[in-house]
């Protein structure tokens, strides 16, 4: 019984993962939302590859040297690298960005997925915080933002995600409590403040 209960939480923790949740929801974003604009899988293209390509690379690669233990990154001491890096992928994606001239919306996730990052590496010096709930409520701010309050039903998928961090022991409650919140306040925050200049 405990294997199968393990089994289904990560299952939940891979299905509800950054680098599954972020670009689902550009995809969601950019196509329904930009469905009239000429330059929609330019745009798209460059999230991906800041979002999706570029971290798989990086995260693959790390744990092929022995750089990292496992894919999770589970150990805070090792999530400086990757996270140092992670900061210039996504200031580049949004130099492409706005060399594409694209949306003050899409340009401003990978703005503040740069600045955004930087704070979870000032956090993690010190704590461990759930970059897999930050991401998640992080990514329903944007969209709530670009869709309206019809995506608050998305919440539920927050109690959830959180179980499974906490049953993995990959993480406490009070870690997967902040990322999920501090995730959330700030980037409806920034781009709401982004896109309202």
């Amino acid at each position: 019984m405990r294997s199968d209960v393990y089994r289904l939480a990560d299952s939940i923790s891979w299905a509800i993962s950054p680098v599954v949740v972020a670009p689902l929801v550009y995809c969601v974003v950019v196509l329904l939302g930009y469905q009239d604009d000429p330059a929609r899988f330019s745009y798209l293209m460059v999230l991906f590859a800041s979002s999706t390509v570029a971290p798989m690379l990086l995260i693959y690669g790390l744990k092929k040297i022995g750089k990292i233990s496992d894919y999770n990154i589970t150990f805070r001491e090792q999530r400086f690298l990757p996270l140092l890096v992670l900061i210039g992928v996504n200031v580049l994606g949004y130099e492409f960005m706005q060399q594409l001239d694209a949306p003050r919306l899409l340009s401003g996730i990978l703005l503040f997925n740069a600045v955004n990052t930087v704070l979870i590496l000032l956090i993690t010096l010190q704590w461990k915080i759930s970059i897999h709930l930050f991401t998640l409520t992080s990514s329903i701010a944007l969209l709530i933002l670009q869709f309206g309050n019809a995506m608050l039903f998305l919440f539920v998928l927050v109690p959830l995600l959180m179980w499974s961090r906490m049953y993995l022991k990959a993480h406490n409650f009070m870690q997967t409590l902040v990322g999920g919140i501090i995730g959330f306040v700030l980037m409806f925050a920034e781009l709401k403040w982004w896109i309202g200049l």
